[in-house]
């Protein structure tokens, strides 16, 4: 739990006096984080979809929820009601201790990162990280994996701008890059 404990200690004064907040609870905070992938609904392979639920109940320490089409799409091949992807919603402990795996551990380990890009960051202070291969997070083994896919991380918060956002996230320590002091 280093990432809670340094938000409480170290983040909340800080954003507290930088953004003149009365209160405590004022400050924005990271609410969730929403971990989830797709797979070609054509290919009927199960073998591969379980890899994929698997892996990334592995990743994120928590069970997959498999989302399915609302409705048919002919130009696609898709009826409704077919598995279209899985997803992992964290919150509390687990989503700290992700966050704090992602980064410490994962981030640095893919290939070519030089930072998150500040346009990551919505305008109401949420981040979405894009990752091309599930095997830089340590609990994927390389050797092991069939397939090789890509996940989207959110990062919900109650941040109320751009800016807040951008504020939190730096100061909990995610590589974001182009910052600058003002």
């Amino acid at each position: 739990m280093r990432l809670k404990d340094k938000y409480i200690k170290q983040v909340v004064p800080a954003l507290k006096e930088k953004l003149d907040c009365q209160n405590d609870l004022a400050v924005p905070r990271v609410v969730k984080v929403v971990i989830n992938t797709g797979f070609n609904p054509k290919d009927k392979d199960e073998k591969a979809q379980k890899e994929i639920m698997d892996s990334l109940t592995s990743i994120a320490g928590q069970k997959t929820v498999i989302c399915q089409a609302k409705k048919s799409e002919a130009g696609f091949k898709i009826r409704q009601g077919m598995p279209i992807g899985v997803k992992v919603t964290l919150r509390g402990r687990r989503m700290y201790d992700f966050l704090d795996r992602l980064i410490h551990i994962a981030l640095p380990r893919s290939r070519d990162f030089r930072g998150l890009p500040q346009k990551n960051v919505d305008q109401a202070g949420n981040l979405n990280i894009g990752v091309k291969e599930q095997i830089i997070f340590p609990e994927i083994s390389a050797e092991n994996t069939r397939s090789i896919f890509g996940l989207e991380i959110a990062v919900v918060t109650t941040a109320k701008s751009r800016p807040e956002g951008i504020g939190l996230f730096k100061l909990m320590g995610f590589p974001i890059k182009g910052l600058v002091e003002k």
